[in-house]
């Protein structure tokens, strides 16, 4: 069974004033959200059981999840500390959420991308697949390292540009057995003062072990939002958005 993890507790500082009193996902892109192209997305892939990682003025977003989407079945786990944490943090809080052998569809709440690029995840014959597209990064990317057959070797953000195959979209679909062991090694993590880290920082150390692959999915349009420039840029692609 899939479920998904959406992360969407952060303050999002570097979109200020635009974020002053909302969350980042509930700003606009033309006549819908960003978090609106996320679940349906998830509604398309028949994905109905969807855990909500909240936190910056949760109120506003669980009500309007819960307003616009009561076909899904959203359970709200609050990141009281989301002024001081990052994603690592967000992440083991849904340890419990997921022990049922469900199938983790973990993916940040400010990226916009379109349905099929889920179904390519998902459709994958790899149990645990990540969305990576394929191009030249920065110092600000989620890279990865590929080491052959589309194997993923090593993720973070302080990788070598130059060996980098791409750029992790904060889109994912993990196997049960290596959820547990993610959260194991987010444990770790967190016990030795990682609170302030990116999830991927307790994936690296998961991968000499466990076999994490990639999808190439630089053909579809998509977008991490950070910046206003990204935001406006978003708006751009909704505009064009297929319909």
């Amino acid at each position: 069974m899939n479920k998904a993890l959406i992360l969407a507790a952060g303050v999002s500082r570097r979109l200020y004033p635009l974020t002053y009193d909302t969350p980042k996902t509930l700003l606009s892109l033309g006549d819908q959200r960003i978090i609106d192209y996320q679940i349906q997305a998830l509604e398309k892939a028949r994905i109905l059981d969807c855990v909500v990682i909240t936190g910056y003025y949760r109120e506003r977003l669980e009500r309007y999840l819960l307003t616009h989407y009561p076909e899904v079945r959203f359970q709200f786990i609050v990141n009281h500390h989301f002024f001081e944490t990052n994603t690592a943090y967000s992440v083991r809080l849904a340890q419990e959420a997921f022990q049922n052998q469900e199938t983790m569809v973990l993916m940040n709440a400010d990226v916009l991308f379109p349905p099929d690029l889920l179904f390519r995840v998902l459709e994958a014959p790899t149990p645990t697949t990540l969305a990576v597209d394929i191009k030249p990064c920065g110092t600000e990317e989620v890279k990865v390292i590929e080491g052959g057959d589309q194997r993923i070797v090593a993720i973070g953000k302080k990788l070598i540009e130059e060996n980098a195959l791409g750029e992790f979209i904060g889109v994912a679909k993990l196997a049960p057995d290596f959820v547990q062991q993610f959260f194991r090694s987010l444990d770790h993590l967190i016990e030795a003062g990682g609170d302030a880290d990116y999830f991927e920082a307790a994936l690296h150390p998961l991968l000499k072990d466990h076999s994490v692959h990639y999808v190439n999915v630089s053909d579809f349009p998509c977008l991490e939002i950070d910046f206003a420039e990204d935001l406006e840029q978003a708006r751009q692609l909704a505009r064009e958005w297929p319909e």
